[in-house]
């Protein structure tokens, strides 16, 4: 079963049918990020081939975007911890920044995030929620989908940067 994709293994327990498919897109996501690393060297942790986003601004953005759309999702404003890490997304070079520590925070994330979505009721789906300052409208289940969509998008962009990266250093 284990080399079925996330949603090919059935639903998971304690979950919302309708809250599924967001939870099957974070966790294959997870999984993929977690094989991508191995061995990545950190050395390139930082580079931006082609100008494309780096590693470190992947890994820091798919945690990042957990956070502050489940935080939406939770009717709640972001706090200044958020606009911090939020802010370092796009700092190089940070210190004590690997990719340990970023795969530890993601795979936190993850975890949090799956904690709130066996915590949705599928009655709240539909409660109209704000994002931002601005409240730009929206609703529950639209911020879970927007959220697993947008894991799985940088997910597919750091699989690139990682492929080229580990290629540049083969040739």
């Amino acid at each position: 079963m284990n080399n079925l994709e996330v949603w090919m293994r059935g639903p998971i327990a304690g979950l919302a049918p309708l809250l599924q498919p967001a939870a099957h897109a974070i966790l294959q996501a997870r999984e993929e990020v977690n094989l991508m690393m191995i061995d990545f060297p950190e050395e390139l942790l930082w580079e931006t081939p082609a100008g494309c986003a780096s590693v470190a601004f992947h890994l820091q953005h798919l945690s990042g975007v957990l956070d502050r759309i489940f935080t939406y999702a939770n009717d709640k404003m972001l706090d200044e911890d958020q606009f911090e890490l939020l802010r370092l997304e796009s700092v190089k070079n940070q210190p004590n920044v690997n990719v340990k520590s970023l795969l530890t925070r993601f795979n936190n994330q993850v975890n949090k995030a799956l904690t709130q979505l066996k915590n949705t009721d599928e009655k709240s789906l539909l409660a109209p929620r704000g994002i931002g300052r601005k409240k730009i409208p929206t609703n529950v289940i639209g911020l879970l989908f927007h959220a697993a969509e947008h894991t799985q998008r940088h997910t597919g962009q750091l699989y690139v940067t990682v492929k080229v990266l580990k290629a540049s250093l083969e040739a």
